[in-house]
C-alpha cells in the first residue's frame, strides 16, 4: 500500500525501524487501560511490530491493514489504525486505533479515521464498519462519533478483561452514510 497524505499526517505502512516509536507507546500502562492487552515489553512489541509489517492488504475476511500514522511535517510516529475485514459476506470491516498519549487530543485520529474509512467504502466496496470501545474510554468514543458513526449497541460487562468486568459499546456506519455526510462537508 502507498502512503496517504492527510492535512497534517502520513498514513503508511509500517516499517522495521518503527520499533522505538511503537514501544514508547505501546509500553505504557496509560496507552493499555482500554485495551486487552498489558503495557507491553520489549519481546511482545517485536510481535506486534511483525503483526503489522504483515498487515499490508485485505483479500480474505480476517485481513488488516495497519498503519502508521506519522506527522507530515517531522515525520513522527504519532499513532496506527487498523481496518480489518469482519465479513466478506457481509462486506463489514471494523476499525481500531491508538495515539501517543503526546499527541492526544489534536484530532490525529479522527483526520486519520476518515481516510480509513474512504478506502473501507471506496476502495474496498464495505457495506458497513463498525468500532468497538470500552464506554468509559470517552475519548475514543468521541472520535467514533465525529466521524459520523452511531451507538448501535451497549453490552454491560460482556467482558472479564485485566481482572474486572468490563463493557462494550459499539458504533458503526454504513456505506451510504459515509458518502452523504462526504457530499454534504
Amino acid at each position: 500500500m502507498e502512503p496517504i497524505a492527510t492535512e497534517r499526517l502520513v498514513l503508511r505502512p509500517f516499517a522495521p525501524d518503527d520499533f522505538d516509536a511503537l514501544f514508547s507507546y505501546q509500553s505504557r500502562t496509560d496507552v493499555a487501560t482500554w485495551l486487552p492487552w498489558d503495557a507491553r515489553g520489549e519481546d511482545e512489541v517485536r510481535v506486534a511490530l511483525g503483526k503489522k509489517l504483515a498487515s499490508v492488504a485485505i483479500a480474505d475476511e480476517g485481513d488488516v491493514i495497519a498503519l502508521a500514522l506519522t506527522h507530515k511535517d517531522t515525520g513522527e510516529l504519532v499513532g496506527d489504525v487498523i481496518l480489518g475485514l469482519v465479513s466478506a459476506e457481509h462486506r463489514t470491516g471494523e476499525i481500531g486505533y491508538i495515539v501517543h498519549p503526546d499527541h492526544q487530543g489534536l484530532g490525529y485520529m479522527t483526520e486519520a479515521c476518515r481516510e480509513i474509512l474512504r478506502i473501507a467504502f471506496d476502495d474496498l466496496g464495505l457495506h458497513r464498519v463498525i468500532g468497538r470501545v470500552e464506554p468509559r474510554n470517552h475519548a475514543s468514543a468521541r472520535v467514533l462519533e465525529k466521524l459520523g458513526m452511531r451507538r448501535e449497541a451497549h453490552f454491560v460487562e460482556n467482558e472479564f478483561i485485566k481482572g474486572e468486568w468490563q463493557s462494550e459499546a459499539i458504533y458503526a456506519i454504513l456505506d451510504r452514510e459515509w458518502r452523504d455526510r462526504a457530499e454534504s462537508s
